[in-house]
């Protein structure tokens, strides 16, 4: 078996090359707990022989053969044990989002014909045990933390004997890069969800291919900060990655204590979502509008200077030496609150404001945005860290050992090592999704000088208006998202004379405003129907208008109160818009734009 052919072999490299003390770690009662090298090894062989001596495995290549576990958990360091553990022995994994509600769970559960689950926390423990009468194929539930109603994990660590051992080495050697790794369902925002079958070839060729491309370098000092659903194949196979690399992954304890977990483990590199980089920079903004005097002119100087950051076109002596001086007094504050020691950051899963981009690169704190659907597993393409890898708005060039061709119509499409084996259960959706090896990602792309790869839409998303004129919602909201009045937006208008939008307002920064206009704030519903407040609105929606043609103009649009969040239902877990969801949701609403 070649060197790095199946993923569980990152491990076993690291442990023979450049073994860590630290390589996952994990808050435990308040402490930070470090598993070397060794201990992860360790416990990975343990836990696999314990499975096998359950009755687990699945060296069987068809994967409907292949036992299945299903994890519900945070990200811990008992996560990818776990995961590694499975892979040993050929079973697939199937992770599963905690915030997934009971129906898809109970679907998720009969479909792959889950035996085992392993969760973490209490509102998980009590959604499983609530079907797991309907589920027939399961006979257990364990969980990463003591808790009546499942067994403890570590009781599986006392069960192998010898001969789970020996049974282990065979499975082990038998595994092929061919092999099924996991079974990964999609979040679900429009039907059933579907499992996107992964093979060990699938993701070591994504997790290869990204190393040569990025680049990324051995760094065994380097740390990383984790915080992105491992249940997401874009942080895991970054984690992949770290094992590749000799970087330590610290798990952060929730999205709450990012800030706090940020300063204590001083990382060198983290992977996120545009979502949570537009809220990092809406809190600076918020403190930079609490300065006076001559500490906010600097700020507002070093911001403006940012803004005009760019990475290809030559700036001149004299702007680098006034970004120098902004570096030295304000961004180096930026640089501490996120540790002091980013080398960079990646980003992926949505669209990026490049305003973001520019100004966070322009501050030592340089973000590549990436792209990939999980049936890519996912890395399409990416920004790189090498002259002329980057090119701000995009997402990159293509990935080594992969092509990219555009349909008529702009659709990406993608051949290579890491296209999927395809959905379980669905042959006919796997059949319209891959053809002749190419697949089909849905997504409509450009290619900008002939190298950097544009997303412009999701072809889902994409809406014609009543007179017959397509209109792509994406780069309308992105544009209108960097004013500081908008926290969230969704474009609307399919079938409809004119285009429309739902708004939440940033209730911090309006505020602020009204105290300075001198209108009273009461509460957020009185707020968003405040004549002077629309009147706002209004002029910021005519304000950014005119960067559109006519047809994708935003003519009438709804303040709504409430932010939109994965727990109320209108975010996936990777923070993108359920718009379905949010159709319906506020179907009264979208009836009062248009009535």
């Amino acid at each position: 078996m070649n060197e790095n052919s199946r993923i569980f072999d990152f491990l076993q490299n690291q442990l023979e090359k450049f073994p860590k003390a630290d390589m996952i770690n994990g808050k435990e009662n308040g402490i930070w707990k470090n598993y070397s090298t060794a201990e992860v090894m360790g416990i990975v062989n343990n836990l696999s022989a314990g499975l096998i001596s359950l009755g687990l495995s699945g060296n069987d290549m068809r994967v409907v053969n292949q036992d299945k576990i299903a994890l519900i958990s945070k990200n811990r360091p008992e996560w990818l044990m776990l995961d590694m553990a499975c892979q040993q022995i050929g079973v697939a994994l199937c992770p599963i989002y905690p915030t997934t509600n009971i129906n898809e769970l109970e679907f998720i559960f009969n479909d792959a014909g889950v035996k085992l689950v392993f969760l973490s926390g209490q509102d998980i423990l009590d959604k499983v045990t609530s079907i797991r009468s309907r589920v027939p194929s399961l006979l257990n539930v364990y969980s990463f933390d003591e808790k009546p109603g499942a067994d403890y994990w570590k009781k599986i660590l006392a069960l192998p004997n010898e001969n789970d051992y020996i049974k282990l080495t065979t499975l082990k050697d038998g595994i092929a890069a061919e092999h099924c790794a996991t079974i990964i369902y999609t979040s679900g925002t429009t039907g059933t969800p579907k499992g996107v079958m992964l093979s060990h070839r699938n993701i070591v060729s994504n997790v290869l291919n990204s190393v040569k491309s990025f680049p990324f370098e051995k760094n065994i000092k380097a740390r990383s900060l984790s915080f992105l659903p491992l249940n997401h194949i874009f942080e895991r196979m970054v984690s992949y990655i770290y094992m590749n690399s000799g970087i330590s992954i610290y798990y952060a304890e929730s999205l709450d204590t990012i800030p706090e977990n940020l300063k204590e483990i001083q990382p060198n590199i983290f992977c996120t979502v545009p979502r949570l980089l537009e809220k990092v920079y809406e809190k600076i903004m918020a403190k930079g509008a609490e300065l006076t005097g001559i500490q906010r002119k600097l700020f507002d100087w070093s911001v403006a200077l940012g803004d005009k950051y760019d990475n290809i076109k030559p700036m001149g002596i004299g702007y680098h030496l006034q970004l120098a001086i902004a570096n030295k007094l304000i961004f180096s504050k930026w640089r501490e609150a996120l540790g002091g020691n980013v080398d960079f950051i990646i980003t992926g899963g949505a669209a990026c404001q490049v305003r973001l981009i520019r100004i966070f690169t322009a501050a030592k704190i340089p973000i590549y945005e990436g792209y990939g659907p999980t049936e890519n597993s996912p890395v399409i393409s990416v920004n790189g860290q090498f002259p002329g890898g980057t090119k701000f708005g995009t997402v990159g060039p293509v990935l080594e050992g992969q092509e990219v061709r555009l349909e008529p119509d702009g659709e990406i499409c993608v051949k290579g090592p890491s296209v999927m084996m395809g959905y379980y259960n669905k042959p006919e959706l796997t059949a319209e999704t891959v053809i002749d090896g190419w697949l089909h990602t849905g997504d409509i792309g450009v290619f900008e000088d002939e190298k950097y790869l544009k997303i412009t839409d999701r072809k889902k998303e994409l809406f014609k208006t009543s007179g017959g004129k397509y209109v792509a919602p994406q780069p309308i909201e992105n544009r209108m998202k960097e004013s500081p009045f908008i926290e969230q937006m969704m474009v609307i208008g399919a079938d409809q004379k004119f285009v429309g939008a739902l708004i939440v307002p940033s209730m911090p920064n309006l505020k602020e405003w009204m105290r300075l206009k001198g209108i009273p704030f009461t509460t957020n519903e009185d707020t968003v129907h405040n004549p002077k407040v629309l009147e706002l609105y209004r002029e910021l929606m005519d304000s950014f208008n005119k960067f559109f043609n006519q047809v994708e103009q935003v003519k009438r649009f709804e303040l709504l109160p409430n932010e939109w969040t994965i727990d109320s239902g209108e975010l996936t877990p990777t923070l993108k818009l359920k718009r379905k969801v949010i159709m319906e949701k506020y179907k009264g609403v979208i009836n009062r734009i248009y009535n």
